[in-house]
């Protein structure tokens, strides 16, 4: 199974802040989640991870055995000069054409197009190669951000970069995709603590 987890909430989400590749410390909240996750999850075989501090933090907040591997794949999308905003401050216009063109690129910064690639690339390899040695029970954990997870969802579901505006992802989540025989299944989408809890 390979197993999406965003993580914990920051300081820049809980103010609201269009967070790309800049640095945020996760909240304590954030780190709490983080730490809780682990009992949410299964054998881990291999453990990756955006480069990002706050993708790491909550890879070593999970407590798993395998080390950390970084991919820089998994990064979040680059916002460019929308970097920090608000989103209520971002002009419609703007915002309207990034919605509705995939390849739009702000300023300085990356479409989701290019994160789709480039996500692609990355679940396409762990699909054809999980892990030299990979027991069939154990999962591959990848710690990410809000749109590589969405680019993956998409990938799974087979469907066009322009996807990811129809789908919420909250902040120490997990999304399961399952090694089908002839491709990607989504097993489960945006599992929160609290919806484990309510069950």
């Amino acid at each position: 199974m390979l197993v999406l987890v965003r993580h914990g909430e920051t300081e820049g989400n809980a103010a609201g802040q269009l967070l790309g590749r800049a640095e945020s410390p996760l909240t304590a909240r954030g780190r709490s989640d983080a730490a809780e996750l682990s009992g949410a999850l299964g054998p881990v075989f291999r453990l990756v991870s955006s480069p990002l501090g706050r993708a790491r933090q909550t890879a070593e907040a999970l407590g798993l055995a395998p080390p950390v591997e970084v991919d820089e794949r998994w990064i979040e999308v680059d916002y460019g000069e929308l970097e920090g905003r608000a989103l209520r401050d971002v002009p419609a216009e703007l915002w309207a054409r990034w919605r509705a063109d995939p390849s739009f690129t702000p300023s300085g910064g990356e479409s989701l197009a290019a994160v789709g690639d480039r996500v692609r690339s990355a679940c396409v390899e762990l699909f054809a190669r999980p892990g030299e040695g990979a027991r069939a029970d154990a999962d591959v954990v990848v710690v990410s951000h809000v749109s590589p997870i969405k680019a993956a969802v998409a990938w799974a579901l087979g469907g066009g970069d322009a996807m990811v505006w129809r789908l919420y992802l909250a902040t120490a989540s997990i999304t399961r995709i399952g090694w089908g025989s002839d491709g990607p299944v989504l097993h489960r989408y945006n599992e929160t603590l609290s919806a484990e809890r309510a069950r």
